[in-house]
């Protein structure tokens, strides 16, 4: 039988992050259990409607939207820019969340691994990601959290990281279960949303499940 899979977002460009860096240590942590594949967001053009249609579509929008499809969970490794994630991280989400009715990350468990130079551990990332992870649908693992502050006195030059952070991360991949996540509204399905004509508003969704 097939392992479950697991899409991986960087949400640094840079060649030499240390968000992938870090993506890298998580990947090896998980592959014993999952199939774990790096989606690519460095490819993607700004999101415009305008462009989403058969005559005019990126075929990098193509390929990231089935791509994201494909994969059974999702985990984000993002550093913070300006108290928020990164632009390029942020057009992935609203790439493939298009078009209405098609949201490729609906119903996908998450997770998220944030970290900074400072102190704060890409607070502000992490929580902006989670706002937007909450409308699309992607069912987040709560606990336990995960800021890396300083992580210029974590991590050497060739990407070892300290012990004591590589134990954390440890303990962070075992948390990460797709089996034991759930869809958070009783009785919906996270499709019969997505296919449903009636946007699901919080009102739409009380009178469902009621």
């Amino acid at each position: 039988m097939s392992k479950p899979s697991i899409g991986v977002v960087v949400g640094s460009l840079r060649r030499d992050s240390f968000s992938r860096k870090l993506a890298l240590h998580l990947s090896r942590l998980l592959e014993e259990k999952y199939d774990v594949k790096f989606l690519d967001i460095a490819s993607l053009p700004m999101f415009n409607e305008d462009l989403d249609n058969e005559a005019d579509i990126p075929q990098s929008w193509q390929v990231f939207r089935q791509e994201v499809k494909a994969v059974d969970a999702v985990l984000f490794v993002t550093p913070e820019y300006n108290r928020s994630m990164p632009a390029a991280l942020k057009n992935a989400l609203d790439v493939a969340s298009r078009p209405w009715g098609k949201n490729a990350w609906s119903g996908k468990p998450g997770a998220v691994l944030s970290f900074s130079v400072g102190k704060l551990g890409g607070f502000g990332a992490n929580q902006h990601l989670r706002q937007s992870a909450s409308c699309l649908n992607i069912l987040m693992m709560q606990q336990p959290e995960a800021y890396v502050g300083e992580i210029y006195g974590l991590m050497d030059k060739s990407g070892a990281l300290d012990e004591k952070t590589l134990e954390f991360m440890k303990k962070f991949t075992a948390a990460f279960t797709i089996s034991g996540m759930a869809s958070p509204i009783p009785g919906i399905s996270p499709a019969s949303l997505e296919k449903s004509d009636i946007k699901p508003t919080l009102t739409n969704i009380f009178l469902k499940s009621s």
